[in-house]
């Protein structure tokens, strides 16, 4: 499916507060609500914005249950729906899920004006080692023209999953992130911010944002985010923490990409702030990604389903998941 029409939509970076759900949904509301009012049809929140996430590492089992909650029955997921149904937006949020068999996911909601909440769970889960990946794609059909897909942070650094996503017939993929500022083993990746520099922001802007915009941020999405994008002829809707995030600084660059690879809007301002930008259909129609989908060789990928013994568990690796 191609998008039917122009569509407004945005993208918000925000602090979270570590498991006080009811202070990230006061700004989940604030969003949504100055959203509505520019005629924003679609707006996603970072992952797991209504729990906290980098915290999530140093609890245990049962604390982890204490603080998940089923979807799309529970209270949250129906706060969301609420919210949608009221305003007409379709809104988009993460916490963690508890199954009723018990597993606890990375989880991902959508919540639609038509009252339909689609939900993802993270496919590459590694926070915590208590916590199970999920095990299916979600694409789906919006009120809005366009068909979206789901990919939860960690699952956009494997290009398998977007391609999939993008056959499947994604116009547009939904990516809520908690990423930038991560401390990693490997020393062409990221690394920390300095979190005296994110309480100083007020008096010193520039210092902050100039890492927000660095190899920290921007320039290590810049690397790969884009080409996601492009290869496969799909709009990205980038969200992300920023500020705090447990011990780490979070980058934030809220960003709208359209097929092309080309920022359509962005910020990397060290605040809550949230970007929305137009979607063009004309761009969906031959572009250079659906061009090479279509000169794919389907009989040599083969390779590609067989195990080499490399793969991990990225829950328990030695780099834990962090990083691209």
């Amino acid at each position: 499916m191609n998008i039917s029409r122009p569509v407004r939509v945005g993208v918000v970076q925000f602090e979270h507060a570590s498991g006080d759900k009811e202070a990230n949904f006061r700004k989940i509301g604030e969003f949504a609500e100055a959203a509505a009012a520019e005629g924003v049809e679609m707006l996603v929140f970072p992952e797991c914005c209504i729990t906290g996430y980098w915290f999530l590492r140093k609890l245990d089992r049962q604390q982890l249950i204490d603080l998940a909650e089923r979807v799309p029955d529970g209270p949250s997921a129906q706060r969301l729906a609420g919210l949608s149904a009221r305003l007409g937006v379709s809104l988009g949020a993460g916490l963690v899920e508890i199954s009723g068999d018990g597993k606890l996911y990375n989880t991902y909601m959508v919540a639609m004006p038509d009252g339909q909440v689609i939900t993802h769970r993270k496919l590459h889960c590694f926070v915590n080692a208590e916590m199970s990946s999920g095990s299916g794609y979600t694409v789906f059909e919006t009120p809005h023209g366009f068909t979206a897909a789901i990919l939860i942070c960690y699952d956009n650094n494997l290009v398998e999953n977007v391609r999939i996503s993008a056959l499947m017939g994604a116009d547009v993929i939904i990516a809520p992130h908690q990423t930038g500022g991560c401390r990693s083993g490997d020393p062409n990746i990221m690394g920390l911010v300095d979190p005296q520099l994110w309480h100083n922001r007020h008096a010193d802007p520039d210092a902050i944002e100039n890492e927000l915009r660095g190899d920290k941020g921007r320039g290590w999405l810049m690397r790969w985010l884009p080409s996601r994008a492009h290869d496969n002829g799909v709009f990205y809707l980038f969200s992300n923490g920023v500020g705090m995030d447990d011990d780490e600084v979070r980058t934030g660059n809220a960003m709208i990409i359209d097929t092309y690879g080309r920022i359509l809007s962005e910020t990397w301002e060290a605040a809550d702030r949230m970007v929305t930008a137009e979607f063009d259909p004309s761009l969906r129609v031959d572009n250079t990604g659906q061009r090479w989908i279509s000169a794919r060789r389907p009989d040599l990928y083969q390779p590609l389903t067989v195990p080499t013994g490399l793969e991990v568990d990225i829950r328990t690796a030695r780099f834990g998941g962090r990083g691209a």
